[in-house]
C-alpha cells in the first residue's frame, strides 16, 4: 500500500495570531511556517512538535467552505507523559471547556478534553499501549 503516515490534521481557525499561540504554550507544537495559499485568500499556519514532525497540524484562516460537507473531526489528541501533571497544568491556565477531571478506559488509558480558542475538541491522552504508560 502507498499510504505511509498520517501527515497532518486542518483545523480551521477565526486568527492565526491567536491561535499559534495558543497550539505552542499549551500543546507545546512549535510554528513551522504560515503561508497564503494560492486563492491569496486563506492563510495556512504549520506546526509540529520539536522532537518529531512526522504528524503536523495545520491551522486554516480564512476558509469560508461549508465543512459539514467535506467531513467532520470529532478532536485531536495529543499523547502526555503524566496525565495527572497535565490535567494540573490545564487547571491552572483555566481552559475553556476543560472536563471535570479524568477519565480512566476499561485498558487503563486515561484522558480528558478541553477546547481550543475556536472551540475545537482537544485531548490529552496518557496511553497503556505500548512503551507510553
Amino acid at each position: 500500500m502507498a499510504v505511509r503516515k498520517l501527515e497532518h490534521v486542518g483545523v480551521i481557525v477565526q486568527s492565526l495570531e491567536i491561535s499559534i499561540p495558543f497550539y505552542e504554550n499549551v500543546i507545546g507544537l512549535k510554528h513551522l511556517e504560515t503561508l497564503v495559499h494560492t486563492n491569496g485568500v486563506i492563510r495556512l499556519a504549520f506546526m509540529a512538535f520539536d522532537s518529531s514532525s512526522e504528524t503536523e497540524v495545520e491551522l486554516i484562516e480564512g476558509y469560508t467552505g461549508d465543512v459539514k460537507r467535506e467531513g467532520r473531526v470529532h478532536h485531536l489528541a495529543f499523547t502526555v507523559d503524566d496525565i495527572e501533571e497535565e490535567f494540573a497544568r490545564a487547571k491552572e491556565l483555566s481552559l475553556i471547556g476543560l472536563d471535570e477531571g479524568i477519565t480512566m478506559l476499561p485498558n487503563g488509558s486515561r484522558y480528558f478534553f478541553f477546547q481550543g480558542p475556536d472551540g475545537e475538541a482537544i485531548e490529552f491522552f496518557q496511553t497503556t499501549r505500548g512503551g507510553n504508560k
